[in-house]
């Protein structure tokens, strides 16, 4: 059974146009070594507590969005929260029973509750009834459903979300699991890709080329697909070529490995 996952597209206006964040992964990781990827990870047990507060649409309603079971929405969109804080010091939360996002979670203070929501000594329950937070749901989007197909050893079932990077908030290279960070245009990130410089899984490929049209953060989340998510899981082609990703809608997306170290 594919675990649970959430990935997150953090989105914001550069000069050259919408941006996104992207990390590369280092080469020891067991999944996806070395390919440019979005933030995200697993599904944590503890990311289902219903202690948290909540502001935004309910999880019944991203259930519907995603095809799942409210536990599991509920699950996904605070591991999407998570995952943006532990891997970019970005949070996804607001106080609790008002308007606003917490502007800056840089300090010292902020630091030493990621980490330890990094290594699991602190769920995000924990965090947020320390300060009063609430998850902000209303500021992520349903924007792709991928599932990892049955040949490869490590399987996710990936719920991918969109999101604006919060004002007063600055993303940071502080994931343990990447060598480089970077804000690239959708544009620019598939021409690297292209030209075999910065090798990414299908999904990132498929998901860089749907934002790709929208003009600024703005147009990319109220753009976002219609609900409910199709899950996407594709097929593999091997040809004089290269190897290829097959879609269910027929489209192929060559793949470009890391080169070695």
């Amino acid at each position: 059974m594919p675990r649970q996952a959430a990935t997150v597209l953090l989105l914001r206006d550069g000069a050259a146009g919408l941006e996104v964040y992207l990390q590369r992964r280092t080469r020891g990781m067991p999944f996806a070594g070395g390919m440019t990827a979005y933030l995200g990870g697993g599904v944590d047990e503890r990311d289902g507590d219903t202690a948290i507060a909540w502001a935004g649409p309910s999880p019944e309603q991203w259930a519907a969005a995603f095809g799942c079971d409210e536990r599991t929405a509920r699950e996904l969109v605070c591991a999407a929260v998570r995952e943006a804080f532990e891997e970019a010091g970005v949070l996804l939360a607001g106080p609790a029973g008002a308007d606003g996002v917490v502007p800056d979670v840089s300090g010292d203070d902020w630091e030493e509750q990621r980490v330890a929501l990094m290594r699991r000594e602190l769920s995000l329950a924990q965090l947020l009834a320390d300060r009063d937070l609430a998850v902000r749901s209303d500021l992520l989007r349903p924007f792709a459903h991928w599932i990892t197909p049955p040949v490869e050893p490590r399987r996710y079932d990936t719920k991918f979300f969109a999101a604006a990077l919060p004002a007063g908030q600055e993303a940071r290279h502080v994931s343990g699991e990447a060598d480089e960070v970077c804000w690239l245009t959708p544009s620019a990130a598939l021409a690297e890709m292209r030209a075999g410089t910065r090798p990414m899984m299908p999904p990132t490929i498929h998901t860089l080329g749907q934002i790709e049209p929208f003009p600024d953060v703005a147009a990319a989340l109220a753009g976002s697909p219609p609900e409910p998510l199709q899950p996407i899981s594709p097929t593999f082609e091997e040809t004089p070529d290269g190897m290829w990703a097959v879609l269910p809608d027929g489209t192929r997306i060559r793949l470009v490995v890391p080169l070695p170290a």
